[in-house]
């Protein structure tokens, strides 16, 4: 059924009662006596952690230890190779379908459009329970959809960029990577000195790194809660979650920062041994990890 036929016949997902029966059984069978907990997900489960953490906060004993991890959750609202926001329409229709308004924390809804509310930009800085952001500066699906999705490249020109950056135009790459100082540029056209031919697309925007970078400090920098229960590990992997994989998630040398691994990090924020935000900006190029 499409889309526009299940909003005419009024029918939703029921994603939060499934959410509420799922918890109500955990509780019954000892998560009530939890001395920790930890709320987490990969992707589109990662941006749920992030709308559900303070409800599932609020679920759990005070006296426990509660907090959230996603993976590949933060989706950034910046503008597409074409100068749009493509991507928002598809977050709306997921709220329509999802009608996911009512539980969009009111604290957001009531400054800005429901749709908005979905970008943990917007809505983490309203989130009172200690939040661990893990993500790639270069996250291959929001390169391929929130950066160059297909209604905004109508010609197909990154589509070999998008499946593999070693087939990046220079603009791409300075697309990609940025354009700030000359040590960069310089770096870029060593690098992709043979691809200068392909390097006509009209770019006219801010590069997405910077742009992504730019979010997650918004995101974390406007909170009105302790900023120091907010944790980072933003690498350069060209991947889109990573907590999932062994290689990842225990240190393969391309996806650890400052020689740490995810967990090592994870693990000493969540028991309070340290907080700690990393930002990679050792590399300018996406990491095969």
């Amino acid at each position: 059924m499409h889309f526009e036929n299940i909003q005419a016949a009024n029918l939703h997902y029921r994603g939060a009662r499934i959410f509420n029966v799922i918890m109500k059984e955990l509780l019954a069978k000892g998560l009530n006596r939890a001395s920790n907990a930890l709320l987490t997900g990969c992707s589109s489960g990662g941006l749920a952690a992030i709308l559900y953490c303070d409800k599932f906060r609020a679920m759990l004993p005070a006296t426990s230890r509660v907090k959230c991890v996603p993976d590949a959750g933060y989706f950034v609202h910046v503008k597409d190779i074409s100068g749009k926001y493509l991507f928002q329409k598809f977050f709306n229709k997921i709220i329509k379908l999802h009608n996911s308004k009512i539980n969009l924390p009111s604290s957001c809804t009531s400054k800005m459009k429901p749709v908005l509310c979905f970008y943990p930009q917007f809505i983490l800085p309203e989130i009172k329970t200690p939040v661990f952001v893990i993500n790639s500066a270069y996250d291959s699906y929001q390169v391929q959809n929130i950066l160059a999705p297909e209604e905004a490249d109508r010609y197909g020109s990154w589509s070999a960029c998008k499946l593999n950056t070693s087939n990046c135009s220079r603009t791409q790459l300075m697309k990609l990577y940025g354009h700030s100082s000359k040590r960069t540029l310089n770096a870029l056209c060593i690098v992709q000195r043979n691809i200068d031919r392909a390097s006509k697309i009209l770019v006219f925007f801010s590069d997405f790194r910077s742009d992504f970078i730019k979010s997650l400090r918004s995101g974390m920098g406007r909170s009105k809660f302790n900023s120091r229960s907010r944790g980072l590990f933003i690498n350069s992997c060209y991947s889109h979650c990573q907590t999932g994989f062994q290689a990842s998630w225990l240190g393969a040398a391309a996806s650890k920062l400052d020689n740490k691994a995810i967990a090592e990090v994870v693990s000493d924020w969540f028991y309070e041994r340290n907080t700690t935000q990393l930002i990679d900006h050792q590399h300018i190029m996406p990491q095969q990890c």
